[in-house]
């Protein structure tokens, strides 16, 4: 079956203090999340390019329903500098901690790293 698109379509990354979050992944990406709050929710949402492929995404602060975890599903972050080391070292210097260094999958996939957010979340970078 050939799909005309990726198969996700949004990612939501739990947070307990969204100030810090936000420092956080502006940080580490260097890029601006915008705030939004919708109902319950309180949301930093990543840039999206809607005409672009790929999925976008958003941090979410909620007392119930979003709690980070270091178990749960595991998010790639594209590493857009080109290296992976260069947003490991951000995230790092950020309070992060790294988990997994900078290795390669195989020279056709590239390079992947692991680390910890602000809030406990794993999050991992790919780069070729």
């Amino acid at each position: 079956m050939s799909m005309p698109h990726n198969p996700i379509g949004w990612i939501e990354i739990p947070v307990t203090n969204m100030e810090r979050a936000i420092k956080f992944y502006e940080a580490v990406f260097d890029m601006k999340l915008e705030r939004h709050q919708m109902g319950e929710l309180d949301m930093a949402w990543f840039p999206m390019m809607n005409d672009k492929i790929g999925a976008s995404g958003s941090l979410v602060k909620h007392e119930k329903w979003y709690k980070p975890t270091l178990d749960g599903p595991l998010v790639y972050f594209t590493a857009f500098s080109g290296d992976v080391n260069n947003e490991l070292k951000k995230a790092e210097a950020a309070g992060g901690k790294v988990w997994i260094p900078k290795k390669q999958i195989s020279p056709e996939i590239g390079y992947m790293a692991v680390f910890e957010d602000s809030e406990g979340n794993r999050i991992a970078l790919h780069s070729r």
